[in-house]
């Protein structure tokens, strides 16, 4: 999916990592809308992007930059007067939140586990004690055990 050029004027002066722009730019903002527009509408795979992209990595870090920090939704927001373009953003909203939603699910799970697995461990540890002492006790209320059919030990 590519960005036609009057959607792409519309677009470039709210995007950061241009010319003048503090801290780091982004090589080629278009292009890299155009991967990200690639990946959210078209359904490949990051690590599948054509190499014309640049490096699929990259890209994927910009983009979950920029979906925490909620900039999708921004640019789309802004492009209401175009209802196409607004529709491609919404898309990339749709993906981003999508994967939002993944990676909360994903932490969630693995604290889920980590509970569980200290929990367990607790559990393991107290009742190895409870038995350890449970045997004790009842060696200690127990009569002396004397087998009669064994012969004194001599001296």
């Amino acid at each position: 999916m590519q960005l036609r050029n009057d959607q792409w004027e519309k677009l470039a002066p709210l995007l950061a990592g241009k010319r003048g722009d503090p801290g780091v730019r982004g090589k080629n903002n278009r292009l890299f809308i155009e991967a990200v527009l690639q990946v959210a509408a078209g359904g490949s795979r990051w690590n599948n992007l054509p190499p014309e992209f640049g490096k699929w990595h990259t890209a994927y870090m910009r983009f979950k930059r920029w979906n925490e920090y909620d900039l999708w939704r921004q640019l789309m927001q802004a492009m209401h007067g175009d209802p196409e373009l607004s529709a491609m953003l919404e898309q990339i909203v749709a993906y981003g939140d999508q994967r939002t939603e993944r990676i909360r699910q994903r932490s969630v799970r693995h604290a889920n586990k980590r509970h569980y697995h200290a929990s367990m461990h607790a559990a393991k540890t107290d009742s190895q004690a409870a038995s350890t002492l449970h045997w004790v006790g009842l060696m200690a209320e127990a009569p002396p055990i004397i087998n009669s059919t064994m012969p004194p030990a001599s001296a």
